[in-house]
């Protein structure tokens, strides 16, 4: 570990070199910044002592050090850590079990984000809610690229000034795991040029996990608001990837997506299957 400390400049992840750095590469204290762990545990790891290790914590440090796929098993083994080949893929496949679940799950809107909120699969009933046309025109996978690179009028979240600083706080806690990664830090300086609304988010620097919300959406074929209340549900075999599911707040809400699937689909008509949002289908949140 330390040999591969030390073939990681400051410039590589994006840290001022300093002046009189001793360290060919990263510091140890860098190594444990940039992993999101203590110095200490770094240390002790480092230096083969007897520590927990969890997999997300051997994850993060093998980005930041920027561990190639054999490396990588190297160290859980070094560690005593079951090693699971792929699991920091980026680009990851929606199985047809998955699939599945988000059909069975209609007429709940449902769909399948990564932490960086990059949609994977989504069901009818979502592409009902938040197929919006202003939307579509961003042509973008992601929702958080969507919903800040459009006008008030045309998002449909309706407190967006409530809902989004939350959305870019959980996005803030999946950045940590991958902190220096380039996709990620290229995702994170493209959206803060597009918005300038995000950057001033972003550097808030707030942070809070996934988890169950009460929102409200407007969609321009909806004769009123609809209020959902959202779930976030893990997935085995789907790292960092969760499945949002979507239920009506009251019965108002209820009747609007049902008029809503009724007008895509037509009176009496199937219902559809999950599948990759295209970019002309629009995103929500």
């Amino acid at each position: 570990m330390r040999s591969r400390r030390a073939r990681v400049t400051p410039a590589d992840v994006g840290m001022a070199p300093g002046f009189r750095r001793r360290t060919p590469g990263l510091r140890r204290e860098e190594v444990a910044q940039l992993s999101g762990v203590g110095v200490t545990w770094y240390t002790w790891l480092e230096q083969g002592r007897p520590i927990n290790a969890s997999p997300q914590v051997l994850d993060a440090v093998a980005r930041t050090l920027r561990l190639d796929p054999p490396e990588r098993e190297h160290l859980y083994h070094l560690a005593e850590v079951a090693y699971i080949p792929g699991r920091q893929s980026d680009t990851v496949e929606v199985g047809e079990e998955v699939r599945g679940i988000l059909d069975a799950l209609d007429p709940r809107p449902a769909v399948v984000y990564n932490a960086r909120y990059d949609l994977l699969a989504a069901n009818p009933a979502y592409l009902d809610l938040f197929g919006v046309p202003a939307m579509a025109a961003t042509g973008v996978r992601n929702v958080l690229w969507a919903l800040f690179t459009v006008s008030d009028e045309d998002c449909p979240v309706v407190h967006r000034s409530q809902e989004l600083p939350v959305m870019v706080a959980t996005l803030r806690s999946g950045y940590g795991r991958h902190a220096g990664e380039p996709a990620w830090e290229r995702y994170i300086e493209e959206l803060s040029a597009a918005s300038p609304y995000f950057a001033r988010l972003w550097r808030s620097g707030d942070v809070t996990p996934p988890g169950p919300r009460v929102k409200t959406f407007r969609h321009w074929a909806a004769s009123s608001e609809i209020r959902m209340t959202s779930v976030s549900l893990s997935v085995n075999g789907l790292p960092e990837c969760r499945i949002v599911v979507y239920t009506s707040a009251d019965e108002e809400s209820e009747q609007q997506l049902t008029a809503l699937r009724t007008r895509r689909r037509g009176p009496g008509a199937a219902p559809g299957t999950s599948k990759d949002p295209a970019p002309s289908s629009g995103t929500g949140s």
